[in-house]
């Protein structure tokens, strides 16, 4: 990676971050029912301003007409303005064919749930000019093997989440293409087996990469740390799940996706009244700073987990040391402040 820092700045140079799951941020939702190009734009404005340089918009269970029209408006936001494609490398779509108990489905709407459909997948590529890389999906749903199959075949990667699955459940996935764990030690019923149970077996699969949301809030630095330590460090990748509500004030809002969401006044996202996690209140960035203080792993460890292993993941590793995609930042305690973000060698962000 290049260290020749942008002009006019001082702070340490480092590898733009790559997200591979982010719902909204800064109040900008690309699964709002009106999501449009402007929409998809500003998104990728803010997570500029948190230094993320690569990621992959993330659409939550709909119907499929909402889904296909999310597609499209993010395929043209990326049409208008290549700097908004390069950073968008793909699409995220996180369901819809997830478990549909409470607790393993999260906040994901219950009357959008539904079996995997390849039909359907071809038509969201259709939509999108090829952009879906990712698909979140429980591997009990029926009919799932066999889309897991036809995905891998077809380049999408298949990653395992929101889901009540049993351990054979997890390695049949596993040995059809799956490859990843989406937010693994989350999105499962509230109490488990102790074992065996579907966390222990994606912990032990070795032919999954395991996504965790190193917010604070997901799940507990002692929990984290030994899932770390479980999965080993080169199959482990750090996501926000940034939802639109995250750095908003305290208080309780109305959304498209959750319904009735409380923001705590330590960031914590919940569905109103029930304790329950509605996605992350902080970007990757401010993850990043989270793990680094709490978690005892090398801070280039970390930050690896939060670029290379996820451009890795995306066949964009080159990006991370080619010094055209790089964040500059300033630290403060435990606290990162970006001052620069550069993408394609075009410095789009000035703090």
């Amino acid at each position: 990676m290049s260290e020749a820092l942008p002009t006019g700045h001082a702070g340490a140079v480092r590898p733009g971050l790559v997200d591979l799951q982010v719902n909204g941020y800064a109040g900008v939702d690309v699964n709002a029912d009106d999501v449009d190009a402007d929409v998809v734009t500003a998104l990728t404005h803010a997570l500029w301003a948190e230094g993320v340089t690569t990621y992959l918009p993330t659409l939550v269970s709909a119907p499929e007409e909402k889904l296909v029209a999310a597609l499209r408006a993010i395929a043209a936001a990326r049409k208008r303005d290549p700097l908004v494609a390069h950073s968008i490398a793909g699409v995220h779509v996180e369901g819809p064919a997830l478990s549909a108990q409470d607790g393993a489905r999260g906040a994901h709407d219950a009357t959008a749930l539904r079996d995997p459909s390849l039909a359907e997948l071809e038509r969201w590529q259709a939509a999108s000019g090829n952009l879906v890389r990712i698909v979140t999906l429980a591997p009990e749903r029926t009919g799932a093997l066999a889309y897991i199959a036809g995905a891998v075949r077809g380049g999408v990667r298949v990653s395992l989440g929101h889901c009540a699955a049993t351990p054979e459940q997890i390695r049949a996935a596993a040995a059809a293409g799956a490859s990843l764990s989406t937010h693994l030690g989350n999105g499962a019923v509230p109490v488990l087996p102790r074992h065996p149970n579907h966390i222990w077996a994606q912990l032990a699969e070795d032919r999954l990469t395991a996504m965790f949301i190193a917010d604070g809030h997901h799940l507990p630095a002692d929990t984290l740390t030994a899932m770390i330590r479980a999965k080993s460090l080169q199959r482990c990748v750090l996501t926000s799940d940034s939802a639109a509500l995250a750095g908003k004030p305290p208080g309780e809002y109305r959304t498209p996706v959750g319904g009735d969401v409380t923001v705590e006044a330590d960031g914590r996202l919940t569905l109103t009244g029930t304790g329950l996690l509605a996605g992350s209140g902080r970007s990757l960035r401010a993850c990043l700073d989270w793990a680094t203080a709490h978690l005892p792993f090398p801070a280039e460890t970390l930050e690896a987990m939060a670029t290379a292993h996820p451009a890795r993941l995306l066949g964009l590793e080159r990006r991370v040391h080619s010094g055209a995609d790089v964040v500059v930042l300033e630290r403060d305690g435990d606290v990162t402040r970006v001052t620069s973000t550069t993408v394609a060698g075009t410095e789009v962000f000035r703090g």
